[in-house]
């Protein structure tokens, strides 16, 4: 048996998102900054699931109610 197991699915999930004028605004800043930053052109929807997973990893109360089952299936 390999040491590396297999891979988990990682088919791209589409989700659409609707948000409020300043965030969309907060969000295209946040864009151009990154980009000003690192010498990229990455666009928006490269970035949002980077922010939305570094926001989920930082939000210990949700990290410790979904070790507690409290999540889906």
């Amino acid at each position: 048996m390999l040491k590396l197991a297999k891979l988990p699915d990682r088919t791209p999930i589409k989700i659409t998102l609707t948000v409020t004028p300043d965030l969309a605004r907060a969000l295209g800043d946040y864009t151009i900054i990154y980009n000003r930053s690192y010498g990229d052109k990455a666009e928006m929807a490269d970035l949002l699931p980077a922010m939305l997973d570094a926001f989920l990893a930082s939000d210990r109360a949700f990290a410790k109610a979904r070790k507690d089952g409290e999540g889906g299936p």
